[in-house]
């Protein structure tokens, strides 16, 4: 019956202008929290990095609930990864006519949000323990 729907949903954001490095120390408090707890630890955490994440999950759980219909406390983060973006290189003029190169790194940002009100019926036997 359920095993066709789809419970997960998925916001990307490209070329975010802040290292890999400093975007992962905060994806990394967030993994594994529903959306309620990811939403305060993000309000309250004294980075920068986490404006751009916290708009990611608002996309996130927009996305879910119009494409799955369903309610923001059902869902929880499956999966958020952050990979480094290409560099931004630009040259900055100095003195006697010489240029230094100023390299600005991106970075790309997955958050992947997944609806645990409906109970998935694909995966009957289960491997919990491995024997």
């Amino acid at each position: 019956m359920l095993q066709n729907k789809k419970t997960e949903v998925y916001a990307l954001g490209k070329r975010i202008s802040m290292s890999a490095h400093k975007a992962r120390r905060v994806i990394d408090q967030i993994r594994g929290h529903s959306y309620d707890e990811t939403i305060m630890i993000l309000e309250l955490m004294p980075f920068e990095a986490c404006y751009p994440i916290l708009k990611l999950v608002f996309s996130a759980a927009a996305n879910a609930s119009s494409s799955l219909d369903c309610h923001k406390k059902d869902l929880y983060i499956v999966k958020a990864e952050v990979n480094e973006g290409t560099a931004v290189k630009k040259f900055k003029p100095r003195a006697r006519g010489h240029t230094y190169p100023i390299k600005r790194s991106t970075c790309n940002i997955t958050i992947v949000m997944k609806d645990f009100s409906v109970i998935d019926l694909s995966n009957k036997g289960g491997t919990w323990h491995k024997k």
